[in-house]
């Protein structure tokens, strides 16, 4: 998807990526959300779906949001209101494009996505956010879900023999102490859910419903998008 600014066709659309880089409990990476999000972008644009030439690929952000999980070493954090100022900075730039998705791949992002889109809307700029969504039987931060994930894409980073159970709980009373003791506060090893079931296997079947999931969006998004355009 590289191109030259000699050849460039301003007639698409700007995918951001959203990672992060935070503690994934004992056993998986810092840049897990990074990995997994660029793994789901990489495959919904290869999906029958999506015309991958409609999109520009951005480079991943990959520090984002990340303060719920201070404490916890290695963890790196924009905070909400960089991260907000930024994602708007780089959307305002992307005037030459139909509009900017923002593929986000952090739940921690939730807040500063929110204020991201008021923003945006107010100044007309035309845009789309899409999350990773929920399945039933999903956790929520390095267990069987993303541990699951990233032994089909990276198993090569996935730290087996520290793998143990976390906290589990109801996502959202889980989210409501989070904001305000963070991850610690619930969580001591940084695990919210059980990854010692996790398997390459189901990390095959999460991977395709994200992907399937995202490029429905962007089809969408194309062609509402070049439809509407001079």
């Amino acid at each position: 998807m590289t191109t030259t600014s000699q050849n460039f066709d301003t007639s698409r659309v700007l995918l951001l990526p959203l990672g992060s880089f935070e503690q994934h409990g004992p056993h998986l990476p810092l840049d897990t959300d990074t990995i997994i999000i660029d793994s789901v972008i990489a495959h919904a644009l290869q999906d029958t779906q999506v015309d991958s030439r409609s999109f520009v690929l951005a480079p991943t952000i990959a520090i984002s949001a990340s303060d719920e999980h201070a404490g916890f070493p290695g963890t790196l954090s924009t905070g909400t209101e960089a991260l907000v100022q930024s994602v708007v900075a780089i959307c305002r730039s992307a005037s030459w494009s139909l509009g900017v998705c923002i593929v986000n791949g952090h739940g921690g992002n939730a807040d500063a996505l929110a204020r991201i889109s008021s923003a945006l809307t107010h100044e007309g700029i035309n845009h789309s956010i899409w999350s990773l969504p929920s399945y039933e039987g999903s956790d929520m931060h390095a267990g069987h879900t993303e541990t699951s994930v990233m032994l089909h894409v990276a198993p090569e980073k996935v730290r087996r023999d520290r793998i143990e159970p976390g906290t589990i709980g109801v996502a959202h009373n889980l989210v409501a102490q989070m904001r305000t003791s963070g991850v610690a506060g619930v969580s001591t090893n940084g695990v919210l859910g059980d990854p010692t079931t996790a398997t390459s296997e189901h990390g095959v079947a999460v991977l395709n419903l994200y992907s399937s999931h995202l490029a429905s969006h962007l089809a969408t998004l194309s062609t509402e998008w070049l439809s509407d355009s001079p």
